[in-house]
């Protein structure tokens, strides 16, 4: 018989998003968080002592922790891969933040590896699960909006420096507009078309600097070394196409516009950063946008997470997995070398949409 206790995970990296990620775990019934770690061994204790968790230490200390089935790894990007696979190689679980990796190569060795352990790969982002996503993706499926041709997506903003006390990573290798918040929409317009097939992309970088806006380091200046503006075509292998924008380089924030457009209507889902929201539509002949749903978050980051843990016990498939997240990775990489070589690029994975949750789905029922 499967055990019925609450997986019990262990979280690396007690950086900003651990605090939501935590409050979130801990809140579920079906998960026992028993463990904090980080390269700095202090942060980790100063996070587990916050939330009453026993134990805390550095990476190594989580991923041997007797106790952890489960990793939440919350660590840098470029640290994603190498948590992972120490995780993988203890026979742990392992649920990631985006992105799942930096490149295909180390992706793909993430994959293998995880398969050959027989353990499971998640990786935000999640919101896709949440609310405002679900409801939008439903009444796609549903047919509201006729047979779903076309999307439009938008993130703009003057760029998170002004706010981040250490956003220099956020500038360079395995992010930018297109790696930090791109997996988002790219995440979200593959579970609303299905497995993207090619790309095409202009980029452009408007300063090699930029300054530190906030926090004990404001007034310190660091290298932009990635595109900060990136306006993307995408076309899924079912023929549906996609026009995005990504970009730190605007002084006019206009962030989370996603619209879709069928044969009979189009639909505004809400920012998919976000676990609730409005979603809208314009039926064909008419101008003004109605509201068919407001609503209110179950719960947020971490949710994919719960699916996971839930899906081991049930021996199910898990919503966000590894492969799906892969597949943004490989599609992002791709858009990245569209713009360099100026041509359409092709993406050679794929993943499957997810289904839908269960309408009576319910993040804080015990079910274990």
């Amino acid at each position: 018989m499967a055990a019925q206790h609450p997986v019990r995970v262990g979280v690396i990296g007690a950086g900003v998003i651990s605090k939501t990620y935590i409050e979130n775990l801990i809140s579920f019934p079906d998960i026992e968080v028993v463990a904090v770690g980080d390269l700095f061994p202090e942060a980790a204790a100063e996070r587990a002592k916050e939330f009453g968790i026993g134990s805390s230490g550095d990476a190594e200390s989580v991923i041997n922790h007797p106790d952890v089935e489960l990793v939440i790894n919350l660590t840098i990007p470029a640290a994603h891969v190498e948590i992972a696979l120490a995780a993988i190689a203890q026979g742990k679980h392992v649920w990631s933040e985006k992105p799942f990796s930096l490149d295909r190569e180390s992706g793909a060795q993430l994959l293998e590896a995880a398969e050959r352990a027989g353990v499971r790969l998640g990786c935000a982002p999640d919101t896709f699960l949440g609310e405002g996503l679900q409801t939008a993706l439903a009444a796609v499926q549903r047919g509201d909006i006729g047979t779903p041709l076309t999307a439009l997506t938008i993130l703009q903003s003057p760029g998170p420096e002004s706010w981040h006390p250490n956003p220099a990573f956020l500038f360079q290798y395995g992010a930018g507009p297109l790696f930090d918040v791109g997996p988002y929409y790219l995440t979200t317009l593959v579970q609303t078309f299905g497995a993207i097939e090619k790309v095409a992309a202009v980029t452009s970088r408007s300063r090699t600097e930029r300054i530190i806006g906030s926090g004990p380091r404001a007034g310190t200046s660091f290298e932009v070394t990635v595109p900060t503006h990136v306006s993307a075509l995408t076309q899924f292998a079912g023929g549906a196409s996609a026009q995005s924008v990504f970009s730190f380089d605007s002084p006019r924030v206009n962030m989370g516009v996603f619209e879709v457009t069928g044969t009979e209507a189009t639909i505004a889902f809400p920012d998919p950063n976000n676990f609730d929201g409005e979603i809208r539509l314009c039926k064909a002949g008419e101008t003004d946008w109605q509201t068919i749903a407001t609503v209110a978050e179950k719960s947020s980051r971490g949710t994919g997470a719960l699916d996971m843990a839930r899906a081991i016990r049930e021996g199910r498939a898990h919503r966000a997995t590894g492969e799906l997240a892969y597949h943004v990775v490989d599609a992002m990489t791709s858009i990245t070398e569209s713009g360099e070589l100026g041509e359409f690029v092709p993406v050679t994975s794929s993943a499957p949409r997810s289904e839908l949750l269960p309408a009576d789905w319910d993040p804080r029922a015990a079910t274990l």
